[in-house]
């Protein structure tokens, strides 16, 4: 009875002292934190438009009308303020944070895939300055991926300090990214899509409902201060006729082409620069200076492009203009990421849509004049394939393009011509312009977590270097005599310089054991090894070190320093590799123990969750502890831990488990579920593994 008691008394101040924090169910509680991220995501969002204006009105002095403040301004002025924005930009991405170079949503993405949504706090406002500055500077990039960015630093940032579990943490990350799209550009429903397409990669209740909320909210903040009008003031397009279709799907073969220059050259870029002999900070001033120079010939470029992005649309542009910059506004932007600088692909995206679009109508148009529809409509359709063939996003590339510019009429063309970019472009190159950077880094998003992150570790960092060898020269008799005292299971042969040559395990030696002494004189390692067929670098992933493992029947493989030298450095054995396997792929994103109270009939279950450095282990009993009690040993004062319950079997430990009697005698084959810091519960599994054994 008294155990009875104390087992109800700690339950229900367990009870009491988290019943704060379950008022609310788990989902509401995540649907909470949506509205806030999307409340500040939205004025995130607002401040970064003004940041921007804030900084071309210092460079060209107006926040609004870029072409016509251009044609007013010197050419040398022009030439000057690039590099003037990059001098400052390249030092304070490089120093700060050097995740906020270039367009920011691979960042993301390998955020959510590897790092459980962890992204650190300073990249909010170092990205937040450095995209400001290259944008209003005449950088070619856009605002849309900084905002994404930054709305999902800012989202994890909130999390983390909530201290919210890793699945969770993710979802909010993806509600920064919708927020920061949908009040970008006044789109809720494409912010949405965006986040869920692009930066979770699925469609999931868990991850759809809080994104919702997010993108809502931060549509709705953005309209009180910016107003409800959309991001393009488009004519009313719609399809002249039927036979404009095989005309659109030609145009989303462009399209596709286009898309797949576009994210080639970005990465080539960043190669070519990559090459060039200067410190990294410094090569943003040479992509300034190049950028400057084209400004002069070709202001368009300069920023986000979006007043030409309007001439297109109203069909107000010459088709050899548009025709120049695709190429123009292509290398521009591909210099300003490649150098270094910080901002989106996105506004470029549509930028070379609409001016791809509007070449290939003005030609449609002149063919074909009672049949197709004015070089704006291509021009608009032309925005959403390109945007679909980078991005491989059709879905979020149709939705933006219809909230972008209000017009439903002419959807089905920006169907077909976004789905045949999106097929073609895959076809040709599988990764997106944001995938294609990760995949740089051999982290491929299609593949399952656990291949991500076993990718994602090296041989280096489980790498063992007192690795037992045996010079090749070593007579069989003393090969015999060290495996006799060390009970190795199998020594490496190296030659000079410690190359790596074959091995030796136990088994071998067993064969040679009868050996008379005259063959002792004659046999050495080098007769006895078996040649390493198999082996790695400190480099090797641990995905390639496990495909190794499985063409060999070996625990353990060599590491060498390289294959040309193949300089034995130490081993890495499969146990260790399933050992962090374990840790950082199987292990449970909710770190707690549950709880059951009884009322009446009905059973509730509550969770509890545990601070990172506590853990919940299995221990079997040892012979020391029979016949005593929880009580007799004072388990707690001595060891530091608590004992969740006692049971006979491992099986039977479940989530209804009762509080232990603290004058419960232990017997043979009892098992504790012991919980406390990590460090204490591992020193009571050694001491009492000591004791047992």
């Amino acid at each position: 009875m008294n155990g009875v008691k104390l087992a109800k008394g700690r339950i229900k101040k367990i009870s009491d002292m988290f019943v704060q924090y379950t008022k609310f169910s788990q989902t509401t509680y995540l649907m909470i934190l949506a509205v806030i991220i999307g409340i500040l995501g939205g004025f995130g969002a607002i401040g970064f438009r003004a940041l921007i204006g804030f900084f071309q009105k210092l460079a060209i002095g107006d926040a609004n009308e870029v072409l016509s403040s251009l044609n007013a301004i010197p050419w040398y002025i022009k030439l000057v303020i690039p590099v003037g924005g990059a001098v400052v930009v390249g030092p304070l991405i490089y120093f700060f944070a050097r995740e906020a170079k270039g367009h920011g949503v691979p960042e993301v993405m390998e955020a959510v895939a590897l790092k459980n949504g962890v992204i650190r706090p300073r990249v909010v406002i170092v990205k937040a300055l450095a995209s400001a500055i290259t944008i209003a500077t005449g950088g070619a990039v856009g605002r849309e991926g900084p905002i994404v960015q930054i709305g999902s630093a800012f989202a994890s940032t909130i999390g983390q300090w909530l201290k919210v579990t890793p699945e969770r943490l993710k979802v909010l990350v993806g509600c920064g990214a919708a927020a920061g799209i949908a009040a970008t550009f006044n789109a809720p429903i494409a912010g949405a899509f965006f986040a869920l397409e692009v930066i979770i990669g699925n469609f999931g209740l868990l991850s759809f409902s809080p994104i919702i909320i997010s993108s809502v909210f931060a549509t709705a903040v953005s309209r009180a201060f910016l107003g409800n009008a959309p991001a393009f003031i488009v004519p009313q397009y719609a399809l002249v006729s039927v036979w404009e279709i095989p005309l659109y799907g030609i145009l989303g073969v462009l399209a596709g082409l286009v898309a797949v220059l576009f994210t080639t050259s970005v990465y080539k870029s960043e190669d070519i620069f990559e090459k060039i002999p200067t410190p990294e900070y410094v090569k943003n001033s040479i992509g300034g200076l190049l950028i400057g120079v084209m400004i002069i010939f070709f202001p368009q470029v300069y920023g986000v492009g979006y007043e030409t992005i309007d001439l297109t649309l109203s069909g107000d542009i010459l088709w050899y203009s548009a025709l120049s910059l695709i190429f123009v506004k292509l290398l521009a932007t591909i210099i300003t990421i490649g150098s270094g600088g910080s901002g989106g692909i996105f506004a470029p995206s549509l930028f070379l849509g609409a001016v791809t679009g509007s070449t290939f109508g003005y030609f449609v148009n002149r063919l074909f004049p009672n049949a197709t529809a004015h070089s704006g409509a291509y021009a608009m359709v032309g925005m959403g394939a390109v945007v679909a063939g980078a991005t491989h996003a059709p879905i979020a590339s149709i939705l933006i393009l219809f909230e972008l510019t209000n017009d439903y009429k002419i959807i089905l063309p920006v169907m077909i011509a976004c789905t045949i970019a999106t097929v073609l472009a895959k076809k040709i190159k599988t990764d997106s312009i944001y995938t294609l950077k990760l995949s740089l880094r051999g982290v491929t998003l299609d593949q399952g977590r656990e291949e991500i992150i076993m990718k994602s570790f090296s041989v280096g960092e489980l790498i063992r270097t007192d690795t037992p060898v045996i010079n090749e020269c070593t007579r069989l008799k003393e090969i015999i005599k060290i495996f006799m005292a060390n009970q190795e299971p199998y020594y490496y042969v190296v030659a000079e310089k410690n190359k790596l040559v074959g091995s030796l395990s136990t088994h071998l030696v067993k064969g040679v054991l009868s050996a008379t002494e005259s063959l002792d004189r004659l046999i050495i390692a080098r007769d006895l090894l078996v040649p390493s067929e198999e082996c790695v670098t400190p480099g090797t992933t641990l995905a390639d070190c496990m495909h190794k493992f499985e063409r060999v029947e070996s625990e353990h493989l060599p590491v060498i320093e390289d294959t040309d030298s193949r300089k034995l450095i130490g081993s890495i054995s499969k146990k260790d590799i399933l050992k962090l396997y374990n840790r950082e792929i199987l292990k449970k994103d909710v770190l707690g123990v549950k709880y059951v109270r009884d009322f009446g009939s009905e059973k509730q279950r509550n969770l509890v969750q545990l601070p990172k450095d506590y853990k919940v282990d299995f221990v079997t009993v040892p012979e020391d502890f029979f016949g005593k009690s929880i009580k007799e040993i004072n388990i707690r004062a001595k060891y530091k831990i608590n004992i969740l319950a006692v049971k006979k079997k491992l099986v039977d430990i479940g989530p209804s488990n009762e509080m232990p009697d603290p004058d419960r005698i232990f017997e043979p084959g009892d098992i504790l579920v012991a919980a406390g810091k990590t460090e204490d519960v591992e020193k009571f599994r050694k001491s009492v593994s000591k004791t047992t054994n």
